[in-house]
């Protein structure tokens, strides 16, 4: 098992991985360094070989799986995950790592909003999504992470050995905040500087289809740990919905003695039913998800067993 373990995916990223790579053994000389390729076309793998990284393959493309793989394939009692396009100053990694060595994080966040992303990042887009994110998601799983899309984090060994991938690619950063958010995970923040991509680096994320698989990552993430949460709120817009058009049918019936719109009360009716129904599933789900909490808190008490024998050999 190693100490210290700096993870890095690449694709094609040939102008800066030798620098990431230099940079990372010069702030964590005790670290051994992965570069994970995900089909590069140029000479990325032979550039990380050069600068004394260890080399490994994920012929899945996309981040996502990338970091399955990484996650199942390295044993280590800390990681650094860094982007390969030299964004991340690597000096603050060892401040993350102490803190997961030394302060029980189980996940910290290198956090660029708070620095110098928002001057750094040459696409307003990309800064205007930042910020929903971070706020949709502080909001609706009630907490305060400083920088939800960061690819510069540390994790401790139980996150990473108990974090179940999902999402394939760029989303993957959301899943892993809400994941140690929603299990109740010491989350810790670093604030990190941010440099925009060098001159001829261009940048995989795609502003637009990337963000919206992102927003729907939050959304399937929210239905899943908070079950009760998502279908109150669509009971409560189902019968929102029901009683506005009961009401006008209600009016006349006062007025008239008589029910005009009886196919207008009739799916009046129906949507009232379904919100009901939709409110007793939430209940029902929230249960599951509650008796899920409690196999993860016993997983993870097993997972610190065993993490204590390996540490011991």
């Amino acid at each position: 098992m190693d100490k210290i373990a700096v993870l890095i995916p690449c694709y094609n990223e040939e102008k800066t991985i030798g620098k990431v790579v230099r940079d990372a053994k010069a702030a964590l000389p005790e670290s051994t360094i992965y570069v994970y390729d995900n089909n590069s076309t140029d000479r990325t793998v032979e550039i990380a070989k050069e600068a004394g990284a260890v080399i490994k393959h994920e012929y899945m493309q996309g981040k996502g799986n990338v970091i399955r793989r990484m996650f199942r394939e390295i044993d280590a009692e800390s990681y650094i995950m860094v982007d390969g396009d030299d964004t991340y100053p690597m000096e603050f990694a060892g401040e993350m790592v102490d803190k997961v060595l030394n302060h029980n994080a189980d996940m910290v966040v290198g956090d660029r909003l708070s620095s110098t992303y928002f001057t750094e990042n040459k696409r307003p887009f990309h800064n205007f999504g930042n910020s929903i994110v971070r706020g949709s998601i502080n909001q609706l799983f009630s907490c305060d992470i400083k920088d939800i899309m960061t690819g510069f984090r540390a994790f401790s060994y139980q996150f990473v050995k108990t974090f179940p991938v999902m999402s394939k690619g760029f989303e993957i950063e959301t899943e892993m905040t809400i994941h140690a958010v929603s299990n109740n995970m010491q989350v810790e923040n670093v604030i990190v500087e941010y440099r925009d991509r060098p001159e001829g680096s261009e940048s995989k994320l795609n502003t637009y289809s990337d963000g919206i698989k992102v927003i729907m990552t939050i959304i399937r993430l929210y239905r899943e740990y908070k079950p009760f949460g998502f279908f109150g709120i669509l009971s409560l817009l189902l019968m929102a919905v029901s009683v506005g058009f009961f009401v006008p049918v209600l009016l006349d019936y006062m007025h008239t003695g008589l029910v005009a719109k009886f196919p207008t009360l009739i799916v009046c009716g129906f949507v009232a039913l379904a919100a009901v129904q939709s409110f007793f599933s939430g209940m029902i789900l929230q249960n599951i998800a509650q008796k899920n909490r409690k196999e993860f808190e016993m997983d993870l008490n097993m997972l610190y067993r065993h993490f204590g024998e390996d540490s011991e050999k």
